[in-house]
């Protein structure tokens, strides 16, 4: 049996969000922007995923994120968009560009450069929001530290992956 195309540990989380989201009809779509697609990809690894994922928006940059999310531009401005207020706003977007129940999204400093004082390299926010649910806004900030590129984006995807379970 060939490895995927993905590390193992990421791929056996990613196999638990697709069996577990099908087992209950619920889908997803992703909002990444330090992740680069790689949340997108340890789903669409899995066969069946097509049952779960509705669809996966990179927006790397400010613009994309106000264009393909309707991320409004004072909060970037204010608040940054590595910030709980940004993700949240991108996964309302991904929510309202979808026809998914759920939305994750994630944004964050993978370094080497990029990062301040307030915001270290390997800070990472996440945001999840659930079709037709006005609770609070659900967010997390993360700080992996300056662990290196791919290893804060493997964190960083695993964490999106544990809050995609149900």
């Amino acid at each position: 049996m060939t490895a995927g195309l993905l590390p193992s540990d990421i791929d056996a989380l990613a196999k638990r969000v697709v069996e577990e989201n099908a087992a209950i009809g619920r889908t997803i779509a992703l909002a990444e922007s330090c992740t680069g697609g790689l949340v997108a990809a340890a789903l669409t690894e899995i066969p069946g995923s097509s049952a779960v994922l509705d669809r996966g928006f990179v927006t790397y940059s400010n613009d994309a994120k106000m264009q393909s999310l309707d991320v409004a531009s004072d909060i970037i401005e204010t608040f940054g968009a590595v910030s709980i207020a940004c993700v949240w706003a991108m996964a309302q977007g991904a929510l309202k560009n979808s026809n998914a129940d759920v939305a994750i999204a994630i944004s964050g400093v993978a370094g080497p450069g990029g990062g301040t004082d307030l915001k270290p390299v390997g800070t990472v926010v996440f945001a999840r929001a659930q079709r037709d649910e006005n609770g609070e806004p659900e967010g997390e900030l993360k700080s992996f530290g300056d662990v290196g590129r791919a290893e804060v984006r493997r964190q960083a995807t695993l964490c999106a992956l544990e809050l995609l379970l149900p």
